[in-house]
C-alpha cells in the first residue's frame, strides 16, 4: 500500500518539547472540503444541514440550531476540513477552537459534549488531527491538550460497558483501542482494549459482514474508523485484534452486497443519504474484490443481479429491540437500480435528524412493499423510557431462492406482520430475467393458518416509490413509464388493478426531503387476493448529436 493511500500511516510530530506523549496520528478517511474551512474562518459553521453564524463569538458559546448540529460541532469530525485547507489560518482555527472547547467543556462531563458517541468521535478526531491542532504550539497548551485527551479516555473507559448498544458502543471501543496505540500505554492496556474491541466485533458483525442493526450504512460508518485502526496496529508492530482483519473483509463484502449500480447504498433500516464518493473513499481499501453475494444469510436480504440490473430486498425480521431505534417497518420491501440510475427506492431516513420526517420514514408506507390500510407491519414505541424502538413486528419471515439454470434469479418470501391484527400473511415473489431486462413480481395475501381474517372492508396497497431523478409518464396504453436522465426507460405493467401515480416524498436526499412520485396498486385486503406486476427495460434512447 502506498504511503499516500495508507489509512494508518505515521505522522511525525514537531514540538518544542514532550513529543513522546503522542505516538501516532491515524489518518481520517472521510471526505474533506477546504472550502468549508474557509467558511469556518469567516465565522460560519455549516454542520448537520444547518449553518451557525458566530459573528466573532466562539461557536461553543452559542446554542446550536439543532441537537444534530451540536453533536457534530462537539464531535470535531470537521477538523478534517481544516487539515485539507493546509494553511496557517486553518491550523490556527483548529488550535483556537480546540482551546475553546477545553476551556468551556473540558471538565463539565454532561450534556451533548459528553454524549458517549460524541466523545468517541471527538477523541478519534483529536488523535487523527493532532498534528494541526499542535502545530507551532507552546508547551502549556500541549500539556492541556494531552491532559484533556487523558480525561476523555478515562471517561470512555468508565462508561463503555453501559454505552448505548450498537454503533455507539462499537465506536467507543474503537476510540479506546486507538487511544491505547496513540498515547503511551502498557502492553496490558493495549491488549485489554484490543480484547474488548474483539468482543464487540464478534457480537455486532454477523458472519456475512453485516451489522446486527441491519442498517447497510452501519458497516460503512464503522469501517471509516476500523481501517485506520488496523493500519495503526500494523505500523507500530502490534498484532491487531484477532477478529479485526477478518471482520473488515466481511464488512466490505456486505457493502458490495448493498451497493447499487450508480454507487450508492440501498435504503433499509435507517440508512440515509450519503455522497457516492464517501463510499468510494472506503471501498478503495477493499482488497477482497469478490462478486457480491446473492443472499446475505444472517442479515436476511436478497440480491438479484443480471447484466446491469440490481434488485435488493429485505426478507428479514426486525433487528434486536434495543438496536431498532432507527429501523423501519419495511419487511419485503425492495429497491431496484439499472445502469447509472436508481428507479425503485424506499423513502429512506432524512440525512439530518427531523423528528416527524424520521417517524414517517420508518412506516411501512414509506417502503416499496404492501400495507394494509394505514397500518405498518411493525409499530414504533411511544414510551419515553424505551425511546423510538420498533415493536410488534413480523415474528416469522420465510424465504426461498428460486434461481434456475437459465440464469434467472428470484425469491419467494412471506411475513406475518399483519397476522395478529388482520389474520393475513403477505407473500411476495420477484424474478429477474437472465438478461436483466424483465422484473416480474407478485404480491399475495394468505390466511394466517386457522386464524380468521379480520376486517375485510379494508384495502391493501402495494407501493413502488420512484427516485426523484426519474421522470414518470404514461405510454399510449396508459402503462407507467419511468425515464432516467440518461434516457433509459423502464415500463411498469399491471393489468388489474390499474396502476395509479401519486405524489410522494423522498426523505433520503442530501439537500433534504424532495418531492417525488410513487406507483400504487390497491387490492382488497382478503385472503387469496393477489396482484402481478412487471417492469420491462426499453433500450436506451440515444440522442442524435446532429439534432
Amino acid at each position: 500500500m502506498s504511503r499516500r493511500a495508507s489509512p494508518g500511516r505515521l505522522v511525525p510530530f514537531r514540538f518544542t518539547s514532550a513529543p513522546d506523549r503522542l505516538i501516532v496520528a491515524p489518518t481520517d478517511l472521510r471526505i474533506a472540503d477546504p472550502y468549508i474551512a474557509e467558511e469556518f474562518h469567516l465565522g460560519r459553521f455549516p454542520l448537520a444541514g444547518r449553518i451557525l453564524v458566530c459573528e466573532g463569538v466562539s461557536p461553543f458559546e452559542l446554542d446550536g440550531p439543532t441537537p444534530g448540529f451540536d453533536a457534530a460541532l462537539h464531535g470535531f469530525r470537521w477538523l478534517r476540513h481544516l487539515r485539507a485547507a493546509d494553511s496557517d489560518a486553518a491550523f490556527q482555527d483548529a488550535r483556537l477552537l480546540t482551546e475553546d472547547w477545553i476551556s468551556l467543556f473540558g471538565r463539565r462531563q454532561s450534556g451533548v459534549a459528553w454524549d458517549p458517541d460524541v466523545t468517541a468521535q471527538r477523541l478519534i478526531a483529536w488523535l487523527s488531527h493532532s498534528p494541526i491542532i499542535l502545530k507551532n504550539m507552546d508547551r502549556a497548551f500541549y500539556k492541556r491538550f494531552i491532559k484533556s485527551i487523558a480525561l476523555q479516555i478515562r471517561y470512555l473507559r468508565r462508561i463503555a460497558g453501559g454505552a448505548p448498544d450498537g454503533e455507539v458502543r462499537f465506536r467507543v471501543r474503537i476510540a479506546l483501542a486507538m487511544a491505547s496505540l496513540a498515547t503511551p500505554a502498557s502492553a496490558t492496556r493495549i491488549k485489554s482494549a484490543a480484547r474488548a474491541l474483539d468482543n464487540e466485533i464478534a457480537r455486532q458483525i454477523l458472519p456475512d459482514g453485516g451489522h446486527i442493526s441491519r442498517n447497510p450504512h452501519a458497516s460503512l460508518a464503522l469501517l471509516a474508523d476500523l481501517l485506520p485502526l488496523r493500519q495503526t496496529y500494523l505500523n507500530l508492530g502490534h498484532t491487531p485484534p484477532s477478529k479485526l482483519v477478518t471482520s473488515i473483509d466481511r464488512m466490505f463484502q456486505a457493502l458490495r452486497f448493498f451497493r447499487h449500480t450508480e454507487g450508492t447504498l440501498a435504503l433499509f433500516n435507517g440508512a440515509r443519504a450519503l455522497p457516492a464518493d464517501r463510499l468510494l473513499s472506503v471501498l478503495r481499501y477493499d482488497e477482497t474484490a469478490g462478486q457480491p453475494l446473492r443472499h446475505a444469510p444472517q442479515l436476511k436480504y436478497q440480491r438479484l443481479s443480471n447484466s446491469d440490473t440490481i434488485v435488493i430486498a429485505d426478507t428479514g425480521s426486525l433487528p434486536p429491540v434495543e438496536l431498532s431505534t432507527e429501523a423501519g417497518a419495511g419487511c419485503l420491501s425492495f429497491e431496484m437500480s439499472s445502469g447509472r440510475n436508481r428507479f425503485i427506492v424506499n423513502a429512506g431516513a432524512p440525512a439530518y435528524y427531523h423528528a416527524e420526517y424520521s417517524r414517517l420514514s420508518r412506516t411501512t408506507a414509506a417502503h416499496s412493499t404492501l400495507t394494509i390500510g394505514d397500518n405498518s407491519s411493525a409499530t414504533m414505541s411511544t414510551s419515553t423510557f424505551l425511546g423510538p424502538m420498533m415493536i410488534n413486528g413480523p415474528k416469522v419471515v420465510e424465504y426461498d431462492r428460486t434461481d434456475d439454470s437459465s440464469g434467472r434469479q428470484g425469491f419467494v418470501a412471506r411475513h406475518d406482520g399483519y397476522a395478529k391484527t388482520f389474520g393475513l400473511i403477505h407473500e411476495r415473489s420477484i424474478q429477474l430475467s437472465a438478461d436483466g431486462n424483465i422484473i416480474s413480481g407478485r404480491d399475495r395475501l394468505l390466511a394466517a393458518g386457522k386464524q380468521a381474517p379480520g376486517d375485510t372492508d379494508l384495502s391493501a396497497t402495494v407501493r413502488f416509490h420512484i427516485h426523484p431523478s426519474i421522470e414518470v409518464t404514461r405510454d399510449p396504453k396508459n402503462n407507467v413509464v419511468l425515464k432516467a436522465p440518461d434516457g433509459e426507460y423502464w415500463t411498469f405493467f399491471c393489468p388489474n388493478p390499474a396502476p395509479v401515480v401519486e405524489d410522494d416524498v423522498f426523505f433520503a436526499d442530501l439537500v433534504g426531503p424532495r418531492r417525488s412520485e410513487q406507483i400504487a396498486l390497491t387490492i382488497p385486503a382478503r385472503a387469496d387476493v393477489a396482484v402481478g406486476w412487471t417492469l420491462v427495460r426499453t433500450p436506451v434512447r440515444r440522442e442524435d448529436p446532429d439534432g
